[in-house]
């Protein structure tokens, strides 16, 4: 028993806190007697948290509060409140420590247990196998970065980071995971940690890396099975894709735009120039892929490969690039339409400022009085006739082009959303959460049990904190008040939700508004979202066999 005297909401209420072994009983004696009776935290079974704008309340609310409900919420949250949690989550320290230290003084006796031997085999060969993957992994990705420091292999390594910049980028955050996991994993003395509550947000980051890696890992193996079983098939879809999109909304969409497309006149002159330079351009790359039909076979293969030895994430990432490249004509078709168009805009908008005697001053971002001369004012109705008149063509061109490559960066951009979600979810604390939500708590509330001589609800709580209280001595003349401390537990949504903000950090409905209006400029739609992705981290080096021996210690150590 531990007896300890914490000050609570102010100095005149003084809060006794007596804990017990699987039970602990909180009483405040002022004017009248409190009892509060709550469970002792405990390391991977539950613990307590304030959280004021998280906790969810336990009853519906009705539709109109009262007033003294609005005035509580805007109260302040109470500093002594912090340090009382605090307290309770350090209440097993003690037991904590007494129970690492009497595990290691039985150990010696459990060495000739049948379980103890078969449960210390199974975890030095899981660790020997998962040390083994670990430093083949290692020595891959410490074989490339070796590779890349070479004179002969740099433009080699610039060129395809350049090509596959996405595949890199991937690439790199899964060997930083590959590195580190083991040093993450690595236990956490518990003797140094006397806080529940900082103990379980030790855990749930030992076991971040590894887990965001095993999933990755079954995603890519699934993906790349499926793949490699079913290579033939693929190719034939890609083959039969390609030769729709090409044939049946690249090359006709250009012969429509050459006529009459949807009942509008356009220059026949412009747009048979527009239009056979597109299906030039589009017959050129067809008949280069023509010869690169070959290695699509290959490339699949590829896909497959990097999928189950790298992740899912390193695989799409591949997707993305391959796509990029393969649509490379299309996005050049786009560029110089969009060019034409711009400088198009910008010219009938300049002269529209000049018939109405206005001049943009760029310094102030202002429309400035200007009095043109008789001349500027003809060259200027000269060169307005026919810009207007050829802005309907090259309109044309643009939208089409435009919601081509809208649609080709859309499908990257979902690839990109996939991988972003992928690194993002925290797939241990779902894991846990799904075994036990007492580990992930929400705020604290008091469930009435007892107020002066009426018993809401008895048990064997009450019945313990009664006799304690009579043992201890109460005043005769104070009520006694009874009630247990609970906590609300947050829900799959309140964990994944400050996970996934992270992503779309860089986003924003200004930005979105801001392209959307570019379009109409003649500006590019940005290719990619922009979403957050793990930082990486310094390159390691160590001795390959120093690495397996951190991988096998690491995993050895979570089975003791």
């Amino acid at each position: 028993m531990i007896l300890q005297s914490i000050e609570l909401w102010n100095s005149i209420q003084v809060l006794d806190c007596i804990i017990y072994t699987g039970m602990g009983i909180l009483y405040l004696n002022a004017m009248s007697t409190y009892v509060i009776v709550y469970d002792t935290p405990v390391f991977g079974s539950h613990h307590f948290s304030l959280s004021f704008s998280n906790s969810s309340p336990q009853t519906k609310a009705p539709l109109k509060k009262p007033k003294w409900v609005d005035d509580l919420h805007n109260r302040k949250p109470l500093n002594e409140m912090e340090t009382v949690i605090l307290s309770l989550n350090c209440a097993a320290a003690a037991k904590i420590a007494y129970k690492k230290i009497s595990t290691q003084l039985e150990t010696s006796s459990q060495n000739f247990s049948i379980s103890y031997l078969i449960s210390s085999l199974t975890w030095r060969l899981l660790a020997t196998i998962l040390g083994s993957l670990s430093s083949l992994y290692y020595s891959l990705a410490q074989f490339f970065y070796l590779l890349s420091s070479f004179l002969i292999f740099s433009w080699v390594h610039i060129a395809s980071r350049r090509v596959l910049k996405n595949t890199w980028i991937n690439f790199r955050i899964r060997s930083c995971q590959i590195l580190y996991w083991p040093i993450f994993l690595e236990e956490i003395d518990m003797m140094s940690i006397s806080c529940v509550k900082h103990a379980e947000k030790a855990a749930l980051q030992r076991h971040s890396t590894w887990s965001a890696m095993a999933v990755d890992l079954v995603l890519g193996n699934l993906i790349g099975l499926g793949l490699l079983f079913n290579t033939e098939s693929v190719c034939s879809f890609v083959f039969d894709f390609a030769k729709e999109f090409t044939n049946g909304i690249l090359r006709s969409g250009s012969v429509w735009l050459m006529g009459v497309p949807a009942g509008f006149k356009l220059n026949t002159e412009l747009a048979g120039v527009l239009g056979m330079v597109s299906l030039n351009v589009i017959q050129i790359w067809s008949t280069l892929w023509v010869f690169m039909a070959s290695f699509i076979f290959c490339l699949i293969r590829v896909i497959a490969i990097l999928g189950i030895t790298f992740g899912a994430t390193v695989s799409a990432a591949f997707v993305i690039d391959v796509i990029t490249f393969a649509t490379l004509h299309i996005m050049a078709l786009h560029w110089a339409i969009t060019l034409v168009y711009s400088h198009q805009i910008q010219a009938l908008a300049a002269l529209w400022r000049l018939f109405r005697g206005r001049k943009l001053n760029p310094l102030r971002q202002r429309m400035d009085s200007y009095g043109y001369t008789v001349k500027q004012h003809v060259v200027g109705s000269l060169l307005f006739t026919p810009l207007l008149l050829l802005l309907p063509t090259t309109s044309v061109f643009y939208i089409f082009f435009t919601i081509t490559s809208t649609t080709i960066n859309s499908i990257c951009m979902l690839i990109e959303f996939a991988i972003s979600v992928i690194h993002a979810t925290p797939y241990a604390e779902v894991m846990i959460w799904l075994v036990r939500r007492k580990r992930f708590p929400c705020g604290v509330w008091f469930e009435m049990e007892h107020c002066g001589e009426h018993i809401l609800k008895s048990n064997d709580a009450f019945e313990d904190s009664k006799s304690l209280l009579e043992e201890h001595g109460t005043p005769e003349k104070n009520s006694l008040m009874v009630s247990n401390l609970r906590s609300n537990f947050l829900t799959l949504g309140q964990i994944l939700l400050p996970h996934y903000k992270t992503i779309f950090s860089g986003i924003s409905a200004s930005s979105l508004t801001t392209s959307a209006r570019g379009v109409l400029s003649g500006k590019r739609m940005p290719s990619k979202l922009g979403l957050d992705l793990p930082p990486p981290r310094p390159w390691l080096h160590m001795p390959l066999r120093q690495y397996w021996m951190l991988c096998h210690n690491s995993i050895s150590s979570c089975g003791k």
